[in-house]
């Protein structure tokens, strides 16, 4: 049997703050004034699911990546 993740996490501009939205949905889980409030929030989610945590930065492009679990593409050497 498999090990079962939880689903990722991105941090996206919402309005004039941030939010925190489970890949795949629709909409965000939760809002929040700062980016920073976001990315905690969502890192915390990322770390307990052992899922991906992928941050944008205001135009949209991923800013940052991190991998909490399993390393589908771990580093060489």
């Amino acid at each position: 049997m498999g090990c079962v993740m939880g689903k990722n996490q991105w941090v996206v501009r919402h309005g004039d703050g941030w939010a925190q939205r489970g890949e795949g949905n629709s909409r965000v889980t939760r809002t929040f004034g700062t980016q920073r409030e976001a990315i905690d929030a969502a890192r915390e989610t990322a770390r307990r699911g052992g899922s991906e945590l992928y941050i944008q930065n205001r135009s949209g492009q991923i800013r940052e990546r991190d991998t909490y679990g399993h390393d589908p593409h771990p580093p060489k050497g």
